[in-house]
């Protein structure tokens, strides 16, 4: 099973552009990351820049419309991620436990969908998905 873990750090929403953690956190950080990687359940890891240097594009007219941020009305952003492939929802929830996280933070977990979770209809939709990932099944 596969999860996706979310790091939401609070304050973030208004980070200026440039904003990075102190090295202190990066350097706890890395000894968890190493650890997911030593345990064998990291796929992939990545932290994001503040939402100030992003753009949003919505489509509620129908037609693309861009928004540089920041975003007025967002009260949590992700900062960064994780993707592990553990036995079970509880296997994530205790690896996010681990996670040397500030008072200020919150990690969401949510398990990626897989191709066998959809009915047939859905999955003949999506056929050549798991190329366009690189995944084998």
């Amino acid at each position: 099973m596969r999860f996706m873990m979310l790091m939401i750090p609070g304050g973030y929403e208004t980070a200026a552009p440039g904003t990075m953690p102190p090295a202190e956190a990066v350097s706890a950080m890395m000894k968890y990351n190493e650890a997911l990687k030593n345990a064998g359940v990291l796929i992939t890891l990545d932290g994001l820049h503040p939402p100030s240097t992003g753009a949003r594009v919505s489509f509620a007219t129908g037609k693309p419309v861009v928004t540089d941020g920041p975003f007025t009305e967002s009260k949590e952003v992700i900062g960064g991620y994780w993707m592990i492939e553990v036995r079970s929802r509880e296997e994530a929830i205790e690896w996010a436990k681990r996670c040397p996280a500030s008072s200020n933070e919150t990690i969401e977990i949510r398990q990626v969908q897989e191709m066998a979770d959809f009915p047939a209809d859905i999955q003949q939709a999506a056929a050549g998905f798991a190329e366009l990932q690189g995944r084998k099944n």
